[in-house]
């Protein structure tokens, strides 16, 4: 049985897919980078907790997996849809005016820079309904305070299920403050973004 007619309309009426985790998440994110269509027609942001001053293949790996433009966000990149953005690490993403990508250097959140607090957050203000959020594994609290903002301002909100999560912190975290509309299974997540 496929996902219910609700979180399907929903889904597809949204402009923004917002992806946000941390330890655990990075095999379930390739996962969803790869089936998601040529065609979307949304814009993809994730947020995923790097070590700074590490350097990351996840670009490429990403990048050479997917069937959509995968670019890494700098500072002042025009937002598009058909575009997955991946945040850069040392930095906070910040969202302007639906047109364009704000990078900041203030001091880490929750030990992490970038912190997917901060991003959803700026899309609750800059977009409220017109978001799909999805929390996934992660060791800490991040993202479920953007993703209870999100909630509030009417976007569809999506939590990982805690006991298919590697690092339950997270999404467990979410779902305490009431911040997820659904907690999902890793193949229903599949199944949601894949329809």
């Amino acid at each position: 049985m496929g996902p219910d007619k609700n979180i399907t309309d929903r889904w597809n009426n949204s402009e923004i897919l917002l992806l946000g985790g941390s330890a655990g998440s990075f095999k379930l994110l390739f996962e969803i980078v790869k089936i998601l269509p040529a065609d979307l027609n949304k814009t993809v942001i994730i947020v995923i907790h790097r070590k700074k001053n590490f350097a990351s293949e996840i670009e490429r790996i990403f990048a050479d997996n997917s069937r959509v433009r995968l670019l890494e966000i700098s500072d002042k990149t025009k937002i598009n849809k058909n575009t997955i953005y991946i945040a850069p690490a040392n930095y906070h993403t910040l969202i302007e005016n639906e047109q364009y990508f704000a990078l900041d250097v203030s001091e880490p959140l929750w030990y992490s820079k970038p912190s997917i607090d901060v991003t959803f957050e700026s899309a609750a203000e800059t977009y409220s309904d017109r978001c799909t959020a999805i929390l996934l594994s992660g060791a800490n609290q991040d993202g479920a305070e953007g993703l209870l903002k999100l909630r509030n301002a009417g976007s569809l909100t999506i939590v990982q299920h805690p006991k298919d999560s590697e690092m339950p912190e997270m999404p467990e975290a979410a779902i305490k403050i009431n911040a997820a509309d659904y907690i999902l299974k890793p193949n229903e997540i599949f199944e949601l973004l894949g329809s």
